[in-house]
């Protein structure tokens, strides 16, 4: 059965074929999360592992074609990813505790760069411009199994705080990082054994025409989709904007990243419209999905088994970056004066890289292309792969060891519908407290401040119950 399909898709119509085939990595994509899901892995795993089933070294659905006529997938999906990054730089959320966060950030994915740079161009004598880009992947981490392992756990407190604020600085890093390698890399292959100032600069300056594009397109942006704008028409022509940016950093022959970053920065400070970002969330999984499952398909298994030498250096890579993670999380903490717990567990929340590491390292695999671009997008799909199974559980055992929850590494029950409303109470009450003891003080107003917040804290109380009440007089109706 398989055979058959297989010659179809690769002897018939090329539009039936490539349309079959998307539907395919679609439902195999889907199918394959269903069981990561009961394992609480996260969806990009299963994403990869299907491209690798379904791809040339297992099964074998997907034709040539299809995989070579859908280049211009990266492009599309990083625009997305790099797009909602930039909706976490409000300026007035960054005032408070960003320096700090900003500094165990830029410490934590540049000492990982550098020690994947020092393992690959001194102690394993790779060339300049494949260990630059290398390492400049290696800062990126993959918040999404983070993020998913704190809801599960309930985690709270300055540890998850740093921590989530640190994972969704951290991909601005890593674009940054890769911006300024493939910059370097592009210049050490043009001039040979060494390179001029004049080919590193040529593409910093190209970069930075494509941010200040992007800048004036997140003006543009907002001209266009006013507030009376139905939903529908928002949706077509933000993708449009994405799609028409895409291009033109394409016709420059320059990575759409930083522009697409910066242009949802100046999108969300100057209208600060999150509802734009939950409405593309909603479109973008099916490309997203699309794009890891090509990965996969992509992904040069027969290499890394074959190969010794490919085999050694992705095993050094992936041992590298976490004691690179580990140790500039340990020195940034340092550095701010964080707490012992935090200072010593943040990093173990760190290792998980998938989602912007993978597309970038589709994008360096094009730039740079042969042998070494087949190289990078391999060690970097491998070592993902491995990251994304042990970084839920290093994440769990971090927020277990800092205290940030207190049912030791045990299974957790969801909490009931009636203790999140409690939880959400004593929030406000406590805001309320806050609210309170920075207004004026007053002797009247201390005498009446304990009876507001005991009347307000009944009052909630008594609603909650009454709602509950009544949706289960309505459960037996």
């Amino acid at each position: 059965m398989f055979a058959r399909l297989v010659y179809y898709l690769n002897a018939g119509a090329a539009a039936s074929g490539g349309i079959l085939t998307v539907a395919l990595m679609l439902l195999f994509g889907f199918g394959l999360t269903r069981i990561t899901k009961l394992l609480k892995l996260p969806n990009v795993t299963a994403y990869i592992l299907t491209g690798i089933l379904i791809g040339p070294y297992c099964l074998n659905l997907v034709p040539d074609f299809v995989a070579t006529n859908t280049a211009f997938l990266p492009n599309i999906a990083l625009a997305f990813i790099a797009f909602s990054t930039g909706q976490f730089f409000r300026l007035n959320a960054l005032k408070g505790n960003g320096m700090k966060v900003l500094i165990i950030t830029v410490l934590e994915a540049c000492v990982a760069s550098i020690f994947v740079f020092i393992a690959a161009f001194y102690i394993l004598k790779l060339d300049l411009a494949f260990s630059t880009v290398l390492a400049a992947l290696a800062s990126a981490t993959a918040p999404a199994s983070t993020m998913m392992t704190i809801r599960q756990t309930g985690a709270h407190g300055d540890f998850v705080n740093t921590l989530l604020q640190v994972v969704a600085l951290d991909d601005v890093v890593g674009l940054i990082a890769y911006s300024i390698a493939i910059s370097i890399a592009l210049a050490s292959e043009a001039s040979g054994a060494g390179f001029e100032l004049k080919n590193i600069i040529s593409p910093i300056l190209i970069n930075f025409v494509s941010v200040i594009i992007g800048a004036f397109s997140g003006v543009f942006m907002k001209m266009l989709l006013p507030p009376k704008r139905s939903t529908d028409n928002r949706l077509i022509i933000s993708v449009a904007v994405l799609f028409g940016f895409c291009g033109i950093c394409e016709m420059m022959g320059v990575s759409p990243l930083l522009g697409c970053m910066f242009m949802s920065t100046v999108y969300i400070n100057i209208t600060d419209d999150d509802k734009l970002f939950k409405q593309l969330n909603y479109f973008s999984p099916p490309i997203l999905l699309l794009f890891f499952v090509r990965s996969g398909v992509m992904f040069e298994l027969g290499s890394l088994i074959g190969g010794d030498n490919l085999l050694t250096l992705g095993v050094v890579y992936f041992l590298v970056r976490i004691l690179g993670k580990y140790a500039g999380a340990f020195l940034g903490c340092l550095i701010t004066r964080k707490n012992k717990l935090v200072r010593n567990y943040l990093g173990l929340a760190l290792i998980p890289q998938a989602g912007v590491a993978i597309g970038l390292a589709e994008l360096g695999a094009r730039t740079l292309g042969g042998t070494t671009g087949s190289t990078l997008r391999t060690v970097i799909l491998a070592s993902s792969v491995l990251y994304e199974l042990i970084g839920p559980a290093c994440a769990k055992l971090s927020l277990a060891l800092s205290h940030s929850y207190d049912k030791n590494l045990k299974e957790e029950k969801p909490l009931t519908s009636q203790e999140e409303d409690k939880i959400i109470v004593n929030l406000l009450i406590e805001r309320i407290r806050e609210i309170q003891r920075e207004l004026p003080a007053h002797e009247k107003h201390s005498q009446t401040v304990p009876v507001e917040i005991n009347n307000t804290n009944r009052n909630m109380q008594g609603m909650i119950n009454r709602q509950h009440l009544h949706s289960n007089n309505a459960n037996y109706r």
